[in-house]
């Protein structure tokens, strides 16, 4: 991992904490990073009943467009969690990231132990749906 990256997981570690998982204790924290060198985070949130609960790949990159980021492309999407290996995030937070990043854009999945796999989102969630599916539809 180069700088920018090394400091997205610390932030991404030190926010493990705040994950709010008091019936899985499964905590996962996730940070990105805009090509203009902003960043975001989020955890996961939990919720008694468990379809409202949010991963905390979609709270960061909600996040990010909540703070008027849309303008200003995705670098880099870390995500970590207490697992044995590097964590890998859930179809529904894969086809978030379809809609708000690059097919290029790097994913690194990592966990608390320093393990890590750089990926894309092309290479996680090939054949994606997008804005250009519903075009379609609309065209018939």
């Amino acid at each position: 991992m180069n700088t920018e990256e090394k400091k997205l997981y610390k932030l991404a570690v030190e926010h493990l904490n705040t994950a709010y998982a008091p019936y899985s204790k499964f905590h996962v924290s996730a940070a990105l990073l805009t090509e203009s060198g902003k960043i975001t985070t989020g955890v996961n949130i939990e919720n008694a009943a468990y379809g409202s609960t949010i991963c905390a790949e979609r709270v960061a990159l909600f996040n990010y467009v909540n703070q008027g980021l849309k303008d200003d492309p995705i670098k880099c999407l870390l995500i970590t969690g207490n697992t044995s290996r590097p964590i890998s995030p859930c179809g529904s937070c894969r086809q978030v990231m379809a809609e708000f990043m690059k097919a290029d854009s790097k994913i690194i999945l990592t966990n608390v132990q320093g393990d890590y796999k750089m990926t894309t989102l092309a290479d996680i969630l090939p054949y994606y749906f997008t804005d250009g599916d519903l075009a379609d539809g609309r065209d018939k």
